[in-house]
């Protein structure tokens, strides 16, 4: 089955279609389709184009809560450690 390029293996598609897909499932398939964008490709404009494909039939379903938080989460990069943040005398 083939995608397009925001969904090149179709995986959020196909992830719409399974019924009683859970969160973790749903959390999976994300991560294997953030690995599939082509190089260079603006994840979060693929996000956007996708939420609005799939999301406004479906608000409720566990894809559209992991695509936006996805969404969210990519948009605020947090420093997690290394020296600047260790205190200092």
């Amino acid at each position: 089955m083939k995608g397009d390029r925001h969904d090149p293996k179709a995986l959020i598609r196909e992830a719409y279609n399974i019924g009683g897909i859970t969160d973790s499932q749903c959390r999976s398939i994300f991560f294997d389709w953030a690995l599939s964008l082509p190089a260079g490709e603006d994840t979060q404009e693929s996000l956007k184009i996708l939420i609005e494909r799939h999301a406004t039939d479906l608000p409720d379903h566990p894809m559209t809560k992991v695509m936006v938080d996805g969404q969210q989460q990519m948009t605020r990069p947090k420093r997690r450690g290394g020296w600047r943040s260790r205190p200092r005398d």
